[in-house]
Parts: C-alpha cells; structure tokens; sequence
C-alpha cells in the first residue's frame, strides 16, 4: 500500500502517528485492536479521537504514550522517534508527554495523600528541594480550583470532578508539551463535565499545552477539539477539521454517529432517525476492505476509502456545496 501524508506541512506537527499498528496475542487468537493508523497534531492544537468502545482509541493513546510496544508503524515526537525507547527514553519522555485518566478513583494511588500524588512524577524526575515542591504542588493546586488545605487529604475524600482535577494536576505539574486525555470526562456527571472540559481549555490557553482528547462523546468533542479523527474497529475512518466533520461528513460510519446524539428539543427528537452502520451492507462495501486507503476528498478532509470512492464522494461533496 503506497504511504499518504495525512498533512502537507508535516515538519510544523509536533505529534506524527505513521502507519500504527497494535496487536495482542493470546494463545493462537490474535487481537487487532489498533490497524494502519496514522494522523498529526500540530502544537497548540486539541485533536479528538472518537469511537465506539473497543474500537482502539485508548489504545492508540497508549501506545504513543509508552505503555505498549506498538507492533509496527512509527511515533514521532518533535521530530524524534519515541516508539520502543527503553526506560531511560520513556523517563525522559514524560517530561514532555502527560497521560490524564479516564477513571480517575483507579488511577490514583489511594494510600498517598494528594500532595505526594501530585509531587511523584517531579520526585522521580530528581528533584528533592522541598521549597521548589511546595511551591509547584500549591501552585498546580490552585490552577486547577483546589485549595491548598486538599493537598494533605486522600482521593477517597473527594467527589468524581475533584478526584479528576487531581488527575489533572499530576500530569500538568511536569509542565509537559502534550497532554493525553483519555476520556477524562465520561466517567463524570453532566454538570462536571462541563467544568473539567472548561478546566482543559482554560489550561491549555494559559500553559500552551496540545491535546490529544480520547472520547465517545461527539457534542463534547466538537466544542473542544480543532480537528478530528472517527475511529472504527481498529482504524482510522474519517479525519477532518471539526467543522467540516459535522457538516459534511462523508464516510457511514461517521454519519451513524451523528445521527446518534440527542438533542435538547422533543419535537426533533420524535422525529429523528438512526443511521445504523452495516458495513458491507451500505451499498458499498469499499469503505472498510483491505483495499482500502485513508485517502484526501478535499483539502484536510480524509476518508478511507478505494479511489473509485472517493471520486464518487467528492462529486458528492461538491453537490452539497
């Protein structure tokens, strides 16, 4: 298959994901939970990964964060290779990389107190003037609407949104350039929802941080992300600014999902129709062969896809316009 650049000015990405692939093994069955996935994310920007559950978002983020081996393909980070750095390599890495995580009550070691959670990452990085912890631990505290007086208590003994401003503030106190936000939300009310969403634009305004935001969510993901990327069974479908995916999204799949979120209206709601996808059974079943490619429609806007298809979905598109 021959290679696609998913972006013409690749030298300006700070994140390039190239060709991934993520297999698991288990006794003669093999699980190809990510297949042939690539994309960037331009410093600055909030990328949004979304998909179904078990469709390999999560571990997409993963595998560019260190914690699997990917199978085949390359990450580049700031124009220097990170897929399979030793210890030392990934140490050095999560000065710059920063994982936040969905459930934030497992993800936090119960037995430490707030202040040593938030302290871990610098103490491992060397360093030990306990004025210079202070300082960043209080301060990193009070960034993400915490109190100083929080920093003595255990995760435990605080609410979901709080546990998850925690999560937040143990990833943001390395002062890390990319930030990986694995559906830090969905685990969340509504009404914190929204508060933790406000808290990552508002961080990444202030600190320039650039996010890769994983989630399920469309009507979350298009209010914070610059660009996104539709996932499917292990691969990348559609990609195209936020914008352009909600008003002309090309591929079935894509479509499925956005006949999928319910709007705050009963009349419309009534009314509404779900596209299911049936792949293969959708009139073509171009869209998700082995043929097929992530291939540009139109400037920025990327569907997989076989040629033939994508001649057909641009007449489309230009019908529409």
């Amino acid at each position: 298959m021959p290679v696609h650049k998913i972006e013409n000015d690749t030298e300006e990405a700070l994140l390039r994901v190239e060709h991934l692939s993520q297999y698991f093994k288990k006794g003669r069955s093999l699980n190809k939970a990510v297949s042939d996935v690539s994309f960037s994310i331009k410093k600055g920007e909030v990328f949004g990964l979304v998909g179904e559950s078990g469709c390999g978002k999560t571990t997409t983020g993963r595998a560019i964060i260190g914690l699997y081996q990917p199978t085949s393909g390359e990450i580049w980070y700031g124009g220097e290779r990170i897929d399979g750095l030793g210890k030392r390599g990934r140490k050095k890495l999560a000065s710059k990389i920063q994982m936040i995580y969905q459930d934030p009550m497992s993800s936090l070691d119960p037995r430490m107190t707030v202040y040593d959670i938030i302290a871990e990452g610098l103490l491992i990085r060397g360093e030990r003037d306990r004025k210079y912890l202070d300082d960043k631990v209080y301060g990193i505290l009070d960034l993400v609407g915490l109190t100083k007086e929080h920093a003595a208590r255990y995760p435990h003994e605080f609410s979901g949104g709080q546990r998850q401003r925690i999560g937040i503030a143990r990833a943001v106190v390395m002062e890390p350039e990319l930030i990986i936000a694995d559906e830090p939300v969905s685990a969340l009310d509504v009404s914190v929802q929204a508060q933790v969403i406000n808290l990552l634009n508002d961080l990444r305004q202030r600190l320039g941080l650039t996010i890769l935001f994983v989630a399920h969510d469309l009507s979350v993901v298009k209010y914070f992300s610059d660009r996104i990327g539709v996932m499917y069974f292990g691969r990348l479908v559609e990609l195209a600014a936020s914008e352009e995916l909600f008003k002309h999204p090309l591929h079935p799949y894509t479509r499925s999902l956005l006949s999928a979120i319910p709007l705050p209206d009963p009349v419309f709601e009534k009314k509404r129709q779900r596209q299911v996808y049936r792949p293969g059974e959708d009139g073509d079943p171009d869209h998700l062969g082995e043929d097929t490619e992530l291939l540009e429609v139109r400037s920025g806007h990327f569907v997989r896809c076989t040629e033939k298809v994508r001649e057909s979905l641009n007449g489309e598109l230009n019908e529409s316009l």
